[in-house]
């Protein structure tokens, strides 16, 4: 799909794409850009997560940032503008972008320098959202009385607030009321200060009115370092010395103390939620199945050990979940029929001749289960290289939807937190899913002796529709068998 479009020769939007397989909204993490910076084709700009993964967005063309349509944290559907470009800066007065919050339409009685900006047959809407068509309705236009009176209404209540009588209403007009000073420079014809909605927020959250931060940006608009400067002071003293009277009651919020409640409610959303969704699905929709062995896999560790010191393993991480993974392949090879899909709309069950095999990974953002490619046709040193790609960008935070899509048959690996096995649920669209307990050297009775012995438990869920009692146990056996006597990964394969 396209994701940018030309507003006019000179500027360009460009629109939150579609970064997996039929996704339709993503959370904006962390821009890297703000207005005013220049960027070139190809920069990444901005960070966002899917209900997949997290993905960085690379802008498609060179120019100066105009815009951020959106603030961190925000989602966002698919196909909506998120950022404005300037792509021939210099080439005359640009637009300046709109800076009240998202929700408040500005005044088409603003300052007269808006009206002045704004390009022939379109008028200012959303502040960050840019210019609309000259159809958008405008509000009324206030009378020129209006902002005094206004002003000496809202002197009143704060003085009626502050305990004090108020005072007698003056017959001069004023721009603004008196105190605060350098706040008046950010602020609107209203008296409203300054600032972008990203600012608007650190400040909420923060404690802080923008009415006592003195602003420092281009045309007294108030910038994330001012706020943090105006909060510095009011970490260290209970009253602020420009405007007490209003510092006083952000106060008891933020002495509030997270740490100190009895409970967190933290949002679920993106991969998180996407996987709770999946697993419901998957747990009420497959009928699984779940077969359990323990097997001797001593031959296996020393299989794994000799690899270490092989040279053509060289450069590549050689573990047991290799092993495990070339076993499971071997396996599926001699029962193709478990490597299947079931097909609800068609009622129809799908035969694949290939096999993705999913690696489930723990990420700070939930599990995510990637899977190699085509991992029926690689070698040992290959398999070896793609699984440790594969946990390498796992864990740094960048695997791609598509990586973590088509997928057939998976592995997790819950030895490696010390536990025995478990019930492994299906990853939605696969027929079978090989859980790994934890290697332990245990007392095993072996040629007619109890000797300490290498050993694990293997668990095998499946979806019965898919899959019967006897396909499963078969699979299950074979893999087993492999682990206890390695040497059939040659003779089997």
């Amino acid at each position: 799909m396209t994701t940018m479009t030309e507003t006019s020769a000179r500027f360009r939007e460009f629109k939150m794409p579609d970064v997996g397989e039929g996704l339709t909204e993503a959370e904006i993490l962390k821009w890297f850009v703000q207005p005013g910076d220049t960027v070139t084709d190809g920069q990444v700009v901005c960070e966002v997560e899917t209900a997949k993964a997290a993905v960085e967005l690379p802008i498609p063309f060179d120019g100066v940032v105009h815009e951020l349509r959106f603030p961190e944290g925000t989602t966002v559907d698919v196909g909506q503008v998120i950022i404005a470009i300037d792509v021939a800066p210099g080439s005359g007065d640009a637009p300046a972008p709109a800076a009240a919050p998202a929700q408040e339409p500005v005044e088409a009685a603003g300052s007269g320098e808006g009206d002045g900006d704004a390009p022939k047959g379109r008028t200012p809407v959303l502040v960050g959202y840019g210019v609309a068509e000259s159809s958008t309705k405008r509000r009324p236009r206030k009378g020129a009385s209006a902002a005094p009176e206004a002003a000496a209404v809202a002197a009143a209540v704060q003085a009626e607030l502050n305990g004090h009588a108020a005072p007698a209403a003056a017959p001069a007009p004023a721009p603004a009321p008196a105190p605060a000073v350098p706040a008046q420079a950010g602020a609107q014809d209203g008296g409203r200060p300054l600032a972008k909605p990203p600012v608007r927020k650190l400040a909420k959250d923060l404690g802080i009115d923008l009415a006592t931060v003195v602003p420092t940006g281009k045309d007294g608009v108030i910038t994330r370092e001012d706020v943090h400067a105006a909060a510095a002071p009011a970490a260290t003293a209970p009253v602020a010395a420009p405007a007490p009277s209003q510092a006083a009651p952000e106060a008891p919020a933020a002495a509030v103390a997270p740490a100190s409640a009895r409970e967190t409610r933290i949002p679920v959303k993106g991969v998180r939620k996407a996987i709770a969704q999946a697993m419901v699905g998957s747990a009420f929709t497959a009928p699984h199945v779940t077969e359990f062995v323990t097997v001797d896999v001593t031959r296996t560790m020393k299989l794994v050990a000799e690899l270490k010191e092989d040279k053509d393993m060289a450069g590549v991480r050689v573990n047991p979940l290799l092993i495990i993974a070339k076993a499971l392949l071997v396996a599926i090879k001699r029962n193709p029929e478990v490597n299947a899909a079931w097909d609800e709309a068609n009622q129809e069950i799908v035969q694949k001749h290939y096999v993705n095999l999913g690696i489930a990974a723990a990420t700070p953002r939930g599990l995510i289960v990637p899977n190699i490619k085509d991992a029926h046709d690689k070698t040992l040193p290959q398999l070896a290289a793609a699984l440790g790609e594969l946990v390498t960008t796992a864990r740094d935070g960048k695997t791609s939807p598509a990586a973590m899509a088509g997928g057939t048959v998976t592995i997790t690996n819950v030895g490696v937190f010390g536990v025995d096995t478990g019930t492994p649920i299906l990853n939605p669209g696969e027929s079978a899913i090989l859980a790994v307990g934890a290697i332990k050297l245990q007392p095993w009775v072996h040629k007619g002796k109890v000797k300490p012995r290498q050993v694990t438990t293997l668990a095998l869920s499946f979806d019965h529709r898919l899959v019967d009692g006897e396909l499963g146990s078969k699979v299950l056996a074979d893999v087993a068998a492999i682990l206890e006597q390695p040497k059939r990964l040659i003779t089997w394969a």
